[in-house]
């Protein structure tokens, strides 16, 4: 291992740390302010790109039990599902349901439907651009 290898590998266990945190941020701030589940999704794939760029590939696809296939399919229900059941209701489709949920340390919590649409883009964003990054370099996909 070259000396560039470790301080590559060692930067990018500190930065994947920070792009995965600021992708949560993203998400969760997404339906009060610009983000959500695209711009979120694209920090997570920056995340495991870095990561296959810094790390053999085989090596964090071991380590991360993810098929990002399934990933994709997975996000596309949840965001089909949470746009159509509500019809089967009687309300229009992508219909908006919030609640308001007290948690004894975080105080209360503003939970929407929305919340659960965005969270399926953010599957289906990294699935598709993990799967066509893994193609286009010869990893498994």
């Amino acid at each position: 291992m070259k000396e560039n290898d470790v301080v590559l590998r060692t930067v990018t266990k500190i930065v994947v740390f920070i792009l995965l945190t600021f992708g949560f941020y993203v998400f969760f701030a997404g339906h009060n302010n610009p983000g959500g589940g695209f711009i979120g999704g694209l920090i997570f794939s920056s995340a495991f790109i870095l990561m296959f760029l810094a790390f053999d590939v085989d090596e964090v696809l071991e380590s991360l039990p993810i098929d990002f296939k399934k990933l994709m399919i997975v996000g596309a229900i949840i965001s089909a599902l949470t746009a159509i059941v509500p019809v089967f209701f009687g309300k229009a489709f992508l219909y908006q349901s919030e609640a308001y949920i007290h948690l004894p340390l975080l105080g209360e919590l503003h939970v929407t439907t929305i919340t659960l649409f965005e969270l399926g883009i953010l599957l289906t964003v990294v699935g598709v651009i993990e799967t066509i990054m893994l193609a286009l370099s010869g990893g498994k996909s």
